[in-house]
């Protein structure tokens, strides 16, 4: 049994290939090659946790993941992310390592999602990216864009100057042009690729500012309670994607936008299909798509077996 820490967890990251990794996992799921049950969570009152975990039939191991977002910790000076994953053999149920990533793994394959995603449904002339948040989520998913897509101008959204200044600092050095705004429509109405990344409850985003040919990505609604982009916006999109069709139904964007009558579940696309090419993505430069991502164990799998594979 093998215990990897955070350090050899940061060494080991930038030397798998993530993206198609985690590429396949999602395909896997889609195909219904996956055992995902549902969501374990806790709804504390400064945070929350959630336990993710299932295994890919003929894989050679299962994962447990628990991982937590505790949202005023910044006040602490500590991060608002912990956790760790288990992997575990499928064969005889043996704890084949114990990765002790601090809730970083998390953090990662949830931005090689939104990576992911903007790489099959984003326009192909990237004109801005829009950033709406500040935090962990915020700095890598447009850390991992890069990948994708060769935009380098940005507009941040964030709720104080002092969140949105760190950000600019971050950020510019690894080669962005980073513009700050504290009106989030103005990021509607300026980038055609947007990512949301925040906890928040209340949607941030309208309908009435988002401009065709625009994709949004939209990580930060994963419990029932959470709403970024108000549901005529996905009334509105020509494609709405979830990472999970029955997860998305429980909670996120599409959960909301169910709810309220915006859209139904016959509207929906998943990304595994997309990725395979069973389901056609974007057909045109000038169609909005949405991607609700709640986050799937499949991602959690796919993320543990690189890193230990790597050290094997």
């Amino acid at each position: 049994m093998k215990i990897i820490t955070i350090e050899q967890i940061n060494e080991i990251l930038p030397s798998v290939d993530l993206i198609t990794e985690i590429e396949k996992g999602f395909i896997a799921y889609s195909q219904k090659h996956a055992v995902v049950p549902p969501v374990g969570e806790l709804v504390l009152e400064k945070g929350e946790v959630h336990i993710k975990y299932g295994y890919i039939e003929g894989d050679k191991y299962y994962v447990i993941k628990i991982a937590s977002g505790f949202y005023e910790n910044a006040k602490l000076g500590i991060s608002s992310s912990n956790g760790l994953m288990l992997l575990f053999k499928q064969e005889t149920g043996e704890i084949a390592s114990i990765l002790l990533d601090e809730g970083h793994l998390t953090d990662v394959r949830t931005s090689i999602a939104g990576a992911i995603a903007a790489k099959h449904l984003a326009p192909k002339n990237v004109t801005k990216i829009g950033i709406i948040g500040t935090g962990i989520q915020a700095r890598l998913q447009l850390k991992y864009l890069k990948d994708v897509t060769d935009c380098r101008e940005v507009l941040v959204w964030g709720r104080g100057e002092k969140q949105i200044n760190d950000y600019k600092r971050a950020m510019e050095t690894s080669g962005f042009l980073i513009k700050s705004t504290q009106n989030a429509n103005e990021v509607s109405l300026n980038c055609n690729l947007i990512v949301t990344t925040t906890p928040s409850k209340e949607p941030l985003l309208l309908a009435t500012s988002i401009q065709s040919g625009t994709h949004i990505t939209a990580v930060g609604s994963d419990t029932p309670q959470k709403q970024e982009l108000h549901a005529e916006i996905l009334k509105r999109a020509d494609l709405v994607v979830a990472d999970s069709i029955p997860q998305s139904l429980e909670r996120g964007e599409i959960y909301k936008a169910i709810k309220s009558g915006h859209i139904s579940e016959e509207n929906l696309a998943e990304l595994g299909n997309i990725i395979s090419g069973n389901t056609e993505g974007r057909t045109s430069n000038e169609q909005i798509t949405v991607a609700d991502l709640t986050g799937v164990a499949v991602q959690d799998m796919m993320i543990a077996k690189a890193v230990y594979n790597s050290v094997s």
